[in-house]
């Protein structure tokens, strides 16, 4: 009985999120529009004066900031986000909002940089606490009608205990209750075990046998969580023809045409020349802080692979010991002795890779695209996975979806899957939202971890599958 009334409750999910997300930005236009009123719209400050719907129209777009920015870093994925991300990312959509809101009052009221900030700086502060609470009532709200999911594991050949240590992670949202093994079991006694269950995870198995319990819960309206194999993200990217009397699926297998290239390299060598622009006093405190440090060379420079398997050399500012490599290459490790006191800093907040932005400019790398891996190191991983390769159907870049959505220590085959799936979904809308949520990243220290010692990478082949 209990499992049909969560089944029922399941189609109002998005409703939930929905209603949750209009409180959010409700709460922050109500706020922002009593300080619009007692304060910003009197003529002798805003220089302007506003009538009925003048008052609509900055309201609504400052409501629409705040949808859009909440959308684009998932402050508003309550029940898929934990409380301290959706927390993280609220805060920072509020910032840009709000910075974006000052500039465009400053420019209606000709205001000099700082004038009349106070008040906005008090309504980021009330801003904080409004979205702090929010986020504790949503996920209390959404737990209270959404408990967290029992779920069956089925897997084959290869060890279910690192699918369950993700979802461990959440037990907030998952709860693995149980697990099925192809090898000893029927498939009559895991549909059994399905029966029991409202969400079931189907690890990487053989494709003949996940179809079938595939088949077997859409047809009894169980969740299912499998986790894709390479040729799936081809077929997801795939369209749709129906050039005969049945349906085909057509997988271009391309990479991008030649619009989305010239499109991407405007995109390049726009933001990459701003941004040098803007950072260059940056990269020169940091240039002069490593060459104090330790009288070394300031800058990097290290063969990697870019589009078609071209090599060139790339660009970074110095992290580590002069003699790091002495020994021969390998990925840094979490604790590594050899990153400098300087170097720890600007790596765990990117700044390292600053000197990409050249690189980007002169079209070896773009500014979103997969990273740029070292021949010696790609070569090893190409032994283990023979579709490793399938990454270089475009520049590599200096941010991209495995990096942003993935981390640092994520096993090669799964960064290959997420590249593989940027490849096959690129837009430049992807590229614009995936550089904005590359700020998101610089603060969350998961995503600059080094290695952990017990993961095995190509360099490495005794240790644990990469897989």
């Amino acid at each position: 009985m209990r499992l049909v009334i969560m089944q029922k409750r399941e189609k109002y999910k998005r409703l939930v999120r929905f209603f949750l997300s209009l409180l959010n930005v409700a709460v922050l236009t109500g706020i922002y529009a009593w300080f619009w009123f007692h304060y910003y719209h009197d003529r002798s400050i805003i220089g302007t004066l506003y009538f009925k719907w003048g008052h609509y129209a900055i309201l609504v777009l400052y409501g629409f900031l705040i949808f859009f920015f909440g959308q684009v870093y998932g402050a508003m994925k309550v029940g898929y986000l934990r409380v301290m991300d959706i927390l993280f990312s609220q805060f920072i959509a509020v910032f840009f909002v709000n910075a974006i809101t000052y500039i465009q009052l400053a420019l209606i009221g000709h205001w000099t940089f700082g004038q009349h900030l106070m008040p906005l700086v008090w309504m980021t502060a009330f801003d904080a606490v409004a979205v702090a609470m929010w986020a504790l009532f949503a996920r209390w709200f959404y737990s209270v009608i959404y408990p967290p999911r029992e779920i069956l594991v089925i897997y084959g050949d290869r060890s279910p205990a690192s699918i369950i240590a993700k979802f461990s992670t959440r037990r907030d949202k998952y709860r693995i209750r149980e697990t099925a093994c192809i090898e000893t079991e029927t498939d009559e006694e895991i549909f059994r075990k399905i029966d029991r269950y409202r969400a079931v995870v189907i690890g990487d198995i053989p494709a003949q046998r996940r179809n079938d319990f595939l088949k077997y819960c859409f047809r009894n309206n169980v969740r299912c969580y499998t986790v894709p194999k390479i040729s799936d993200i081809m077929l997801k990217s795939s369209e749709t023809i129906n050039l005969f009397d049945t349906a085909l699926q057509l997988c271009r297998n391309r990479g991008l045409s030649a619009e989305q290239q010239a499109l991407k390299r405007f995109f390049d060598v726009l933001v990459s020349l701003a941004m040098l622009i803007v950072l260059s006093p940056l990269m020169i405190l940091i240039a002069i802080l490593i060459y104090l440090y330790d009288r070394g060379p300031v800058f990097y420079l290290q063969e990697r692979l870019t589009e078609d398997g071209r090599v060139f050399m790339i660009y970074k500012f110095r992290s580590m010991r002069v003699d790091s490599e002495e020994k021969g290459a390998r990925l840094a490790a979490k604790g590594d002795p050899r990153i400098t006191p300087v170097g720890k800093v600007i790596r765990n907040l990117h700044l390292d890779e600053l000197p990409q932005l050249i690189n980007i400019l002169k079209g070896d790398m773009s500014m979103v695209g997969p990273r740029p891996e070292r021949p010696e190191i790609a070569e090893k991983y190409h032994k283990v996975i023979p579709e490793f390769d399938y990454r270089l159907k475009v520049k590599a870049g200096l941010t991209g979806y495995a990096q942003v959505y993935g981390k640092y220590n994520t096993t090669p085959y799964d960064k290959l899957k997420l590249d593989l799936y940027y490849i096959e979904n690129y837009s430049i809308w992807m590229d614009i939202k995936l550089c904005m949520l590359t700020f998101k990243i610089l603060f969350q220290k998961e995503n600059t971890e080094g290695v952990d010692p017990s993961q095995r990478t190509a360099a490495d082949p005794k240790r644990k599958s990469i897989y």
